[in-house]
């Protein structure tokens, strides 16, 4: 009797273990772009308030990223309790995700409500903020969002498309900040978004003083017929240790049709860390 309590409170204390893991693996089963054991993958989707092409794309675009094994979401072009859109669109996303966490940043009060960026995870969030970014003349507010987990840091922005000058502005903002901040932690700090400037621009000219451009250059938009780069993935010079796995701007999924489901493909990058 005592061999079978001492085995049941040792198999118990097993499953606890493995329930407090914050390990950031998830598996996917996609055949077109398997992710290999132990790494991390984050992905970068603008969304385009989830109705470019139909009424409500929460529920494909979940699936998609759940083939894909996503550990990480940045996501770009999100309404907030608006006219356009009544209901909370990251919340519902992360929901349909399996429940992750989640942080938004409100760019500009749109239609009696906002619009902006977020990013949801799996894991739970230690820190998160809002980098509010300057805007050019006729040019709409922007933001960039940051969350703080575990393992690592990642941020979610989207430039503006209209005055170079607005986005170079930005881009520097963006360096000042989290270069600061994170300068001397050990964690990998990961800057996503839809930078609205190509890789020979020089707005990524600006990033790359901080920054290590990570993601594949892939066209990113349009879906049906991409012919040009401007969603990218990067990794803060600020010393942390990750390994960089691989990249690709996924198109062929059998839960979801990227053709339809936002103005833009997804990219990701697998890290380890």
């Amino acid at each position: 009797m005592r061999k079978t309590v001492l085995f049941a409170a040792l198999f118990l204390g097993t499953l606890l273990i493995a329930g407090c893991s914050d390990s950031q693996e998830r598996p996917s089963s996609s055949q077109a772009y398997p992710k290999a054991k132990g790494v991390t993958r984050i992905v970068h989707y603008n969304v385009g308030v989830f109705s470019k092409e139909i009424d409500n794309s929460i529920p494909m675009v979940a699936a998609m990223m759940k083939e894909l094994g996503a550990d990480a979401l940045s996501l770009n072009e999100l309404d907030s309790c608006n006219t356009r859109h009544t209901n909370y669109q990251l919340a519902d996303m992360a929901k349909e995700m399996g429940g992750w966490n989640y942080f938004y940043s409100r760019a500009m009060a749109y239609r009696e409500g906002a619009y902006g960026v977020g990013i949801a995870v799996p894991s739970e969030i230690l820190d998160s903020f809002t980098i509010p970014l300057a805007k050019g003349d006729g040019s709409e507010p922007r933001a960039c969002s940051v969350v703080e987990t575990k393992y690592y840091v990642i941020a979610s922005t989207h430039l503006d498309h209209k005055a170079e000058s607005s986005v170079i502005d930005q881009a520097r903002t963006i360096n000042e900040v989290l270069a600061k901040k994170y300068s001397k932690s050990k964690k990998p700090v990961f800057l996503c978004g839809d930078m609205n400037s190509r890789p020979e621009s020089a707005t990524l000219k600006e990033l790359k003083k901080e920054w290590d451009v990570l993601s594949v250059e892939k066209f990113t938009i349009p879906p049906k017929e991409p012919r040009a780069c401007i969603d990218f993935i990067l990794a803060l010079r600020n010393g942390a240790k990750y390994k960089l796995v691989g990249s690709d701007v996924p198109t062929v999924f059998k839960d979801g049709d990227v053709t339809v489901a936002s103005d833009h493909l997804p990219v990701y990058v697998d890290v380890k860390l």
